[in-house]
């Protein structure tokens, strides 16, 4: 009889562990695919912001128009003072759209710099929480087959 008994109990405690093991197994997977979401909205909301908008961008572009809006001053005063040609007047004016282009073309390489970064931190940060949902499902397999193994023993010691 408490040779039963002990077995009964072995099997209930068996199958316990493997209940218990399932279920922070499940929570577990339930956070890292929250954490696998979580990375993906950072990654939407990074990679697609505009370059131009960042705040690092626009003092660029503030600099870069201010430093404009200096030379024409200039321009215009040495004209009013000195005199000048148009030609003068819209070769310092082609000078200035070059170097806001030149800004902006730098802001624009610095974005595609930026973005290559951005998907490397997403893809590995992704692939580890793949990984570590892949090894909670090993986990949890393991948990199984134990618990399993546990009430399979115990049946095969009671006594018929």
């Amino acid at each position: 009889m408490a040779g039963i008994i002990g077995s009964a109990l072995g099997a209930a405690g068996s199958i316990f562990g493997g209940i218990a093991a399932s279920k922070a197994m499940r929570r577990v997977r339930k956070d890292l695919k929250s954490r696998r979401e979580e990375n993906k909205n950072w990654f939407d909301r990074r990679y697609n912001e505009d370059a131009t908008q960042r705040g690092d961008a626009q003092r660029i572009l503030t600099q870069t128009m201010d430093a404009i809006r200096s030379r024409n001053r200039a321009l215009a005063g040495r004209q009013a003072v000195m005199g000048g040609t148009d030609a003068a007047a819209a070769a310092a004016r082609e000078t200035n759209a070059g170097a806001l282009a030149d800004a902006t073309t730098k802001i624009a390489a610095g974005a595609d710099a930026r973005k290559d970064a951005i998907e490397n931190k997403y893809r590995s940060t992704d692939a580890s929480l793949r990984d570590a949902l892949n090894g909670n499902s090993v986990k949890q397999a393991d948990a199984i087959a134990t618990a399993v193994k546990g009430v399979t023993d115990t049946a095969q010691k009671l006594p018929y």
